[in-house]
């Protein structure tokens, strides 16, 4: 567990959002998939839906890396694992490559990953090699492999942005704008990949088209040193913990729902838009996800309702995070006007927004403990309800969330990333608070006190 282990390696980043980071990612991984290796994919910052895209492509398990939210020490563990398993190691950037602090080249160069710089090709020509070199030599100590132009239009044109590259920087080709392998998105991001009923056809056509256009060798190998060992303490030993996951309910982080996993429990999905009863458990997650585009068939569930509040006034535990507490409330309002009455252990009501209503990471000091997470909606609560806890954001960004509570439910807008502080995750979840509590603090992950605007980054919803 101590010896470094080497991997190909590159960190695809762009300078700005919406140049096509997660287009170019998922076609790499589909790319070298199909040629047989073995593709592990990341993401920078807090995401959901980027991360269901490249699990399809690479076909393997995504998580985060962030310097401040998943932490250094975590994010080692996870690359170095990954290393020793895989041919080829991505990692999908976050908004611009400098932007945010710790922004993506801050984890490019902290890890030794080069970076694979993607710049939408769109009514470009010669200025492409400038802005590509401005990308590769405006840190002169960050590791660069190349760049690679999207939404290019014809093979000339390809030709002109490869042609105008200088100082021996490595062109890795181009995907074209005619295609047909454009990602949809709505107002919190990408369309999930559930949804998307041809997207191994258009993950199969962007891999082929790029695929044509450069070198399929793989890039340098990188090392990546070995992690410090922390293991889970079984303080969930036994637990059955009842997940939502369907259409409406599917924002859940892979880490998280792994520790829940390493501390002993047993965990069950279900759908609260389909199922008629809950699974039998001793605890309930609700995450965030969707409920504004199903709440007509959520409000029509009765049998699901009356068993949410079944398991509420069991004094059973419940945590409820954007979406799951937007379904707790008494009712829920779309962006049409269209309002439905849901579970209402949670007074008050939520309504749709067409603009951005908070985007910022989350930094909560529960009675169980401090947990690190982030925010990102668009609808404004209303409830007479008193938070017994705000967030804070590490960069003054925009949302101090709150979090409520009645006996053993929690709800709050933050995704909390559950390694952040297992001991309070284990207390939120355990059925015998004082079971979850007793014995040594559990070490959580290193924490790096870094500054970090919009949370290491959000764009896997993109405003």
């Amino acid at each position: 567990m101590n010896q470094p282990r080497h991997c190909p390696a590159v960190l695809i980043a762009a300078p700005a959002s919406g140049q096509g980071k997660t287009t170019v990612t998922a076609a790499l991984a589909r790319l070298h998939c199909n040629l047989g290796r073995k593709v592990r994919v990341f993401k920078c910052g807090p995401d959901f839906l980027d991360p269901m895209i490249h699990e399809r492509a690479s076909g393997a398990p995504v998580y985060q890396l962030d310097m401040w939210m998943v932490g250094e020490q975590e994010s080692r563990r996870l690359l170095w694992e990954a290393a020793g398993e895989a041919d080829l190691i991505l990692i999908e950037g976050v908004m611009g490559l400098f932007d945010g602090t710790p922004s993506s080249a801050d984890l490019a160069r902290h890890f030794g990953v080069p970076v694979l710089g993607v710049i939408d090709g769109t009514a470009m020509a010669q200025t492409f090699g400038a802005l590509a070199l401005g990308l590769a030599r405006y840190q002169p100590d960050l590791p660069f492999a190349g760049v690679l132009a999207n939404r290019v239009g014809t093979l000339r044109h390809a030709q002109l942005l490869e042609g105008s590259l200088t100082e021996g920087l490595r062109w890795y080709g181009a995907l074209s704008r005619e295609t047909g392998i454009e990602l949809p998105s709505r107002h919190l991001g990408l369309v999930q990949a559930s949804e998307l009923n041809d997207l191994d056809v258009r993950l199969d056509a962007a891999a082929q088209a790029l695929g044509s256009s450069c070198e399929v060798a793989l890039p340098p190998p990188v090392t990546f040193a070995a992690p410090a060992v922390i293991e889970a303490e079984p303080l969930l030993a036994g637990v059955r913990i009842a997940v939502a996951r369907d259409e409406a309910f599917a924002f859940t982080y892979g880490a998280s729902l792994d520790l829940l996993r390493a501390m002993g429990a047993e965990l069950s999905f279900f759908s609260p838009i389909h199922d008629r009863q809950l699974p039998e458990a001793d605890s309930l997650y609700l995450p965030g996800g969707y409920p504004e585009l199903h709440h007509q068939a959520l409000s029509a569930n009765i049998p699901m309702l009356e068993a949410i509040r079944a398991h509420h006034a069991a004094g059973k535990p419940l945590l409820a995070e954007c979406g799951g507490m937007l379904y707790l409330l008494d009712s829920l309002t779309d962006v049409h006007g269209s309002r439905v009455e849901l579970v209402g252990l949670l007074q008050g009501d939520a309504v749709m927004q067409k603009k951005l209503a908070a985007l910022a990471l989350q930094s909560v000091e529960l009675p169980e403990g401090v947990l690190r997470g982030h925010t990102y909606h668009h609808s404004l609560t209303n409830t007479e309800w008193a938070p017994i806890a705000r967030g804070l954001s590490p960069n003054g960004g925009r949302g101090a969330e709150a979090v409520y509570r009645q006996g053993r439910m929690t709800a709050s807008y933050v995704h909390f990333y559950f390694p952040s502080n297992p001991r309070a995750v284990a207390a939120l979840f355990a059925p015998d608070l004082e079971t979850a509590i007793a014995g040594k603090p559990a070490p959580t992950v290193d924490r790096v006190e870094t500054q970090s605007n919009v949370g290491g980054g959000l764009p896997p919803m993109r405003p």
